[in-house]
């Protein structure tokens, strides 16, 4: 396992993490024995980190996560969130402090633990003063509830806004080889001020694993059927796209083969080449594939690696830098 150091902590973080968003139950249908499962061969093969969030399931992310720690959270880095799913508030985000404490507290419940090592704000909530939720985020270190703060998903304008208050230490966004946007203005922010960053959609979703065909499909109780939200994740399902970059995936192939290397591989090794990035989390539901994703570390990409990835992308006409609209509904 290669490691990395998590932004400005003390924290030493696996550059592999283990995305929980498929334990909430929105990502299709799961075996909860095969999850437990894969929680402990991720940490017996060195992930330390596991990343989920009361979004995630109505808190069922959080709770399963738990229960498959069990007595091994002490060794691992658990990274939850706050700030979304309240049917009362605008766009269902709610971070005043009031909100952010509550909880936290129902979060500590559901993970069975008492403090957290990160905790992350989901989505800017532009209803609430963000020095209000930074003084909230500082009391809960001070506390010693939580290790460490951030954000997720929210605009170089607004981290600003909250780095006026208190620094931010880790910060997560999207990143793969389709979706290329925080490499703009986000990634040169965070290497400027050593802030630790977490990446989630490595593989785009399953697009990259180079296991998907013309005739793939989803379940209704699975976000990738409707094409999902061009705002963070430029849409790699729609209709419109899906397609051509099914192609685009076919002829990222022979570069993989040429290393030696699986397509997830190329993909993950692709992100972890980005020198902002401390750890790029994959949503895993088997033992076999986090053993799979553990196999593809310890390798580099070449310059002329690189050169024939972008190559492909050109050649399909495929816009990687895309104008940074993280959340279109506001």
């Amino acid at each position: 396992m290669e490691y990395r150091r998590f932004g400005p902590t003390d924290m030493t973080v696996s550059v592999l993490g283990f995305g929980c968003w498929e334990m909430g139950g929105t990502y299709g249908d799961v075996d909860g024995s095969e999850l437990y499962a894969a929680v402990n061969r991720a940490v017996d093969l060195g992930i330390n980190c596991f990343d989920t969030a009361p979004a995630y399931g109505r808190g069922e992310s959080e709770i399963v996560l738990g229960r498959a720690l069990g007595d091994r959270r002490k060794d691992v880095i658990v990274v939850t969130k706050c700030g979304v799913g309240y049917a009362d508030r605008p766009k269902g985000r709610d971070s005043r402090m009031v909100s952010v404490f509550a909880s936290v507290e129902q979060s500590l419940q559901n993970l069975g633990t008492d403090y957290l090592d990160v905790l992350l704000i989901h989505w800017p909530d532009v209803n609430t003063p963000f020095d209000e939720t930074m003084h909230a985020l500082d009391s809960l270190v001070r506390q010693g509830k939580v290790r460490a703060v951030g954000v997720s998903n929210f605009t170089l304008d607004q981290i600003n806004e909250c780095e006026d208050v208190r620094s931010v230490d880790i910060v997560q966004y999207g990143l793969n080889m389709f979706d290329r946007r925080m490499e703009q203005e986000i990634f040169p922010h965070c290497l400027d001020q050593g802030t630790g960053v977490m990446v989630y959609g490595p593989l785009a979703f399953g697009l990259l694993t180079g296991a998907m065909s013309a005739d793939t499909t989803f379940g209704n109780n699975d976000w990738r059927a409707t094409g999902g939200r061009p705002g963070w994740n430029v849409g790699v399902f729609a209709e419109e796209h899906f397609q051509r970059n099914l192609q685009v995936v076919e002829e990222l192939k022979p570069i993989a083969q040429a290393r030696g290397k699986k397509m997830p591989h190329l993909a993950l090794r692709w992100v972890l080449s980005n020198p902002a990035v401390s750890v790029a989390l994959v949503g895993t539901r088997t033992v076999r594939e986090v053993e799979e994703n553990v196999a593809g570390l310890e390798w580099a990409l070449s310059g002329a690696d690189l050169e024939q990835i972008d190559a492909v992308f050109q050649r399909y006409g495929v816009d990687t830098h895309p104008e940074i609209v993280i959340d279109p509904d506001e």
